[in-house]
């Protein structure tokens, strides 16, 4: 019986590197486009755009509003399989799937 542990084998960090996520709206890969849009693949290999031209510039905008700053629009990324922003800013990726699955471009 082994008693002692191996901290590299039990950190989150050595965790995480071994989880394979199997939802299909998992967002896989995301690049930001001109005009406030983004090219999204998906984790089963759906791939499509959305459009958020006219949410940011909305006055319903909410929170998303600081998105129409083009360096923030810029500094995309994928968080857990979400494409996100710095701030806590994301995008539900099973609605995103959904819409895309349905219309190939999921415009807010």
């Amino acid at each position: 019986m082994r008693t002692e542990s191996i901290a590299s084998e039990n950190s989150p960090t050595a965790l995480a590197e071994n989880v394979t996520p199997r939802s299909p709206w998992r967002v896989s890969e995301v690049e930001a486009l001109p005009g406030f849009r983004l090219r999204v693949a998906f984790a089963d290999g759906l791939t499509g755009m959305v459009d958020l031209s006219g949410m940011v510039h909305s006055p319903k905008a909410g929170v998303f509003a600081a998105l129409a700053d083009p360096s923030l629009f810029a500094q995309v990324r994928l968080d857990y399989g979400a494409v996100a922003w710095p701030g806590e800013l994301d995008l539900a990726p099973d609605a995103m799937h959904a819409a895309i699955r349905e219309h190939q471009v999921w415009s807010l």
